[in-house]
């Protein structure tokens, strides 16, 4: 059946609608902060049979389109023909769904006339699911049972009824239950609402119409994407990055990839990437995949939340490396190693398209959690994660204190987070002399100063950039590395391995300190104007010694 493009744009924005209206729902009745607050979940419409994102909402991370594709499959393996309206399936197994085992997903099969249409899906990051450090991110983990609880697909609802025997085997498995509780809630919600849509969706246009809309959508998808190759040049690029280390080995870990371009297909190459690790910054092979899609959807912008965006896409990921880790190999950092894929195909594209791309954004989310009893001895936990500087662009100074490129997700405000907790943040402010040097300088990154108010507690966290700064692109400078320090009664300490620890004890009044890198700078720097670097100089963003060493003649002609 073939379809009017205004019928199609019609559909097309009332579908998204739809997955925009379960994000709204999950987020509005969330129980955690990083849901609620922070946005870190996704909802979309996935194909009846190979599981493809077909549309996503524009307040989901981005990082789920491609993931949570690999999700909807794994129940579609696992169900069979043993699929019924009303089922809902849950689980949270990274190596088979994505991404790490803190997202829990809920895939809920969707039947119109006793036949089953597609599949609507959830995914949101839980406070805790178990494991030895509370909030989840552990840089020491060396298997995923010490990360957290594993749920392998499991049916949450059968035939509409709930199965409480598996809410109560989640809600066991975690230090924070109510607020499990209260996230499974407000995803089963969404999926409600989903159903409901889909349901007047079709009783208006009929179950064909839409059904051709979804099919048109994604070879739409693939006639854009092959369009935006088709005008790049043929050729072969290639670039590389490192990661710190693995938390567990002090040994740098490179990051590489290989851009080819023939016609209107492309091809993207990690082969020389570092074997798989003993430590936590693996990734699955779907979650290497879907951050090729963030990637290209961040180079691309016009390019929709589509499936058929990869269709000329070929990823060559090897077998055995970091990018493809096989169970047991713990995944709970995955979100470091997905920034360092995004970085080094950013330097790869920008050598095909000078001027197009931007710098490397700060590259860390800086996963920090702090967690002990309250006086009554009730168990808190605080997880959250922190911004930094974005790259520098074509078009001007990269963003300041921005959120890192995997996802749309906001950093929780601080006075929830002081709300919610036992701590004060004594300092949350822009980090000057973070950015890179350039024709259009890189953002700044933050400071964060976070002091304990109970008796005690334990920190601990999950980073990276601490050895490697975020690089710049046609000739700007690189950002600041990440610094972390922690108060002890000797006086302020550092991570052995920089950017990874864990068990930091932590005394009511003392703190931990986050100092965040920015992002690389754009162009060489002898061409930014110096007005600007005037200015920057004049607001703080960057010290007078700075600019005299990264700008030279044109800082100290202004400053005479």
């Amino acid at each position: 059946m073939t379809i009017d493009p205004i019928t199609l744009a019609v559909l097309a924005g009332r579908m998204e609608q739809i997955a925009d209206e379960m994000d709204a729902t999950l987020f509005r009745s969330a129980f955690n902060p990083i849901i609620a607050e922070a946005h870190d979940a996704s909802h979309g419409i996935y194909h009846a049979v190979s599981g493809d994102t077909l549309v996503q909402g524009k307040s989901g991370l981005p990082i789920f389109v491609g993931v949570m594709s690999f999700a909807v499959r794994a129940v579609i393996d696992k169900a069979g023909d043993d699929i019924a309206d009303g089922d809902m399936w849950v689980f949270n197994d990274a190596h088979i769904g994505g991404t790490h085992l803190s997202d829990m997903r809920l895939v809920r099969p969707y039947f119109h006339d006793g036949k089953l249409f597609c599949h609507l899906a959830s995914v949101g990051h839980w406070h805790d699911v178990g494991g030895a450090v509370p909030g989840n991110y552990n840089p020491r983990a060396t298997e995923v049972f010490q990360e957290a609880f594993v749920l392998p697909p499991v049916r949450l609802m059968r035939a509409g009824v709930l199965q409480q025997d598996i809410v109560d085997i989640l809600l066991r498995n975690t230090r924070l239950p109510q607020s499990a509780q209260g996230d499974l809630n407000g995803q089963m919600n969404a999926l409600d609402l989903g159903v409901r849509r889909l349901d007047a969706l079709i009783a208006e246009y009929g179950a064909d119409t839409v059904r051709a809309a979804l099919d048109a959508l994604s070879d739409r998808a693939e006639r854009l994407a092959r369009a935006e190759f088709a005008a790049l040049p043929d050729g072969r690029w290639e670039a590389s990055d490192f990661l710190d280390n693995d938390g567990i080995s002090d040994t740098p870990l490179p990051i590489r990839v290989a851009v080819e371009i023939k016609g209107e297909e492309l091809t993207l190459d990690f082969t020389g990437s570092a074997p798989a690790t003993a430590g936590p910054v693996n990734i699955s092979r779907g979650t290497a995949i879907a951050c090729v899609y963030v990637a290209i959807k961040h180079i691309f912008p016009l390019l929709p939340a589509n499936a058929g965006v990869m269709r000329p896409i070929r990823v060559v990921i090897p077998e055995r490396s970091l990018l493809a880790a096989e169970f047991p190999a713990p995944t709970g950092g995955y979100t470091e190693t997905i920034l360092r894929m995004i970085d080094v195909m950013f330097s790869a594209f920008a050598q095909v398209a000078p001027g197009k791309v931007v710098a490397n954004a700060y590259g860390t989310i800086n996963a920090l959690s702090i967690a002990g009893h309250r006086g009554d001895g009730r168990r808190w936990v605080m997880f959250s994660f922190y911004g930094g500087g974005h790259g520098g662009t074509p078009d001007g100074d990269g963003l300041n204190h921005g959120n890192a490129p995997i996802s749309t997700a906001t950093i929780p405000p601080v006075e929830i987070l002081e709300s919610a907790y036992p701590v004060i943040f004594r300092q949350w402010a822009l980090r000057p002399d973070s950015g890179g040097a350039g024709q259009h300088r890189g953002g700044l990154g933050a400071i964060y100063e976070i002091e304990v108010m109970e008796q005690k507690a334990e920190a601990f966290l999950f980073g990276e950039r601490g050895l490697y700064p975020p690089q710049g692109v046609d000739g700007g400078g690189p950002a600041a590395l990440n610094h972390f320090t922690y108060q002890t009664d000797d006086g302020r300490a550092e991570p052995p391995m920089v950017s990874k620890m864990v068990g930091i004890p932590l005394k009511r009044g003392q703190t931990v300190r986050l100092e965040t890198p920015g992002g690389g700078g754009f162009g060489p720097p002898s061409a930014r104007d110096p007005a600007r670097i005037a200015r920057d100089v004049r607001l703080g963003y960057v010290s007078a010694q700075a600019a005299d060493d990264s700008y030279g003649p044109a800082w100290r002609e202004v400053s005479a």
